[in-house]
């Protein structure tokens, strides 16, 4: 027995049932069954169908945010080449720490979006405190921390399907309640966040700012391991940890 599986004359293909009886299909019931069959199984196709095309247009606006946000990052090279390199510099750490951990193909993904614009608001900053070579008054500190939120006013109107805009507000929060710009503490900061945090500091140590020569990794291991399970997440810094002793921290453009 043949059966076309059609939906509104759309031909989505062929049932074909063989029998060795040749009487198999003589009753109308036997017929009756076979047809819902086709039925069931045309709805199940266009659901399938369905949700593979929704995949694929997912799929493809997370390709186009992503490069979007890319292209972001790169305008601020123009502004402040520092914190544009610092940013994907830190985005790649923070990624193989989130590897490391075992967090999933989507967080991931989020991680890698927040991470690449995580100091977008410092283009509210005046690019003299950006690059002043020495020291940063206290007034110019608090003008540099406004930052974390400037970047969640910029980008919190974007419907990502990641929590981007909190993981950027976040990312100099601490787990003690020392951070920045809300006194979060503990799992009240998302955990992308918090391997932000470690990344943004392992980074920022052991490469050179305007105000000071590159401190080396050895400072930046000793910043994390100091502060493990009191700013830093333990998981979080045992990962990264892990990763330097095995040489498998992205560390090649220091």
């Amino acid at each position: 027995m043949i059966l076309p599986l059609r939906l509104q004359d759309r031909p989505l293909g062929r049932l074909l049932v063989f029998a060795d009886d040749h009487h198999a299909f003589s009753e109308i019931e036997d017929v009756r069954v076979m047809v819902e069959m086709a039925g069931d199984l045309t709805y199940g196709l266009d659901t399938l169908q369905a949700r593979e095309q929704h995949l694929k247009a997912r799929h493809a606006l997370e390709h186009s945010l992503e490069r979007t946000i890319e292209a972001i990052a790169t305008t601020l090279e123009f502004r402040d080449p520092y914190t544009a390199g610092h940013q994907k510099r830190a985005t790649r750490i923070a990624e193989a720490i989130a590897h490391e951990i075992g967090l999933d193909e989507h967080r991931l993904k989020g991680l890698f979006v927040a991470g690449t614009i995580h100091d977008i608001g410092k283009i509210s900053v005046p690019v003299e405190i950006l690059s002043r070579p020495g020291k940063l008054s206290v007034a110019e500190f608090e003008i540099i921390k406004g930052h974390a939120i400037a970047g969640y006013d910029i980008v919190k109107g974007i419907d990502f399907p990641w929590p981007v805009p909190q993981i950027i507000r976040q990312h100099h929060e601490r787990l003690d309640g020392s951070g920045y710009p809300d006194g979060l503490s503990g799992n009240d900061i998302l955990l992308e966040a918090r391997i932000l945090a470690v990344a943004d500091v392992v980074e920022a140590i052991s490469s050179h700012r305007p105000y000071r020569p590159a401190l080396g990794l050895s400072a930046a291991v000793e910043e994390i391991r100091t502060h493990r399970g009191t700013r830093f997440d333990a998981r979080v810094v045992d990962a990264c940890l892990k990763l330097i002793d095995a040489g498998r921290l992205p560390l090649a453009e220091y």
